[in-house]
């Protein structure tokens, strides 16, 4: 396993669903630039970050596929190492044979960069950080924040993630 603790700062692991909805929604650089840049700067300390694999799913709107393609080496990890893989094959395991959930769900899943994404940070001890919402009773879509919690990895969401940080987008007039 490698140590992405860093004299224990915690390290944050972004979701597809994070950068679309934002860009699209709520920090949309036109007028939340602070946003970007405050990812930019917990990269660089090496607490927040992504995976390839989440990097590979962002394919629109352009300006955030540009904003993607600039990012430093150190914000999308590569997901092949060796305890990332093993990771994903339990998570796979428990999914297939979970009754609950749907086989379309299941094969949505096991396309997608969720499954890495949460492998990712049960390898490392990193945070899931992402939109979706813990579902109890949801069947027809395998939910990041069901499969955190049965594997006992923290997942946020990206408010409570910026409140950790400290972050603070401050009014400026032109």
């Amino acid at each position: 396993m490698t140590d992405l603790t860093n004299w224990n700062k915690r390290v944050y692991l972004l979701d597809t669903n994070v950068f679309i909805s934002a860009h699209k929604q709520y920090y949309s650089p036109d007028f939340c630039p602070g946003f970007w840049e405050c990812l930019m700067h917990f990269c660089s300390e090496g607490q927040v970050m992504s995976i390839d694999r989440v990097k590979d799913e962002i394919q629109y709107p352009p300006e955030l596929v540009s904003w993607v393609g600039n990012t430093p080496n150190s914000m999308f990890k590569a997901s092949q190492e060796a305890p990332v893989v093993d990771a994903f094959q339990q998570i796979m395991t428990w999914i297939e044979k979970h009754p609950k959930f749907k086989y379309s769900a299941k094969r949505e899943f096991s396309k997608g960069a969720d499954g890495w994404l949460i492998a990712y940070a049960k390898s490392h001890e990193a945070i899931v950080v992402t939109n979706e919402v813990f579902d109890p009773k949801v069947r027809k879509k395998v939910k990041i924040p069901n499969v955190c919690q049965h594997f006992k990895v923290e997942c946020m969401t990206t408010y409570e993630m910026l409140r950790e940080l400290g972050a603070q987008f401050y009014w400026k007039r032109n």
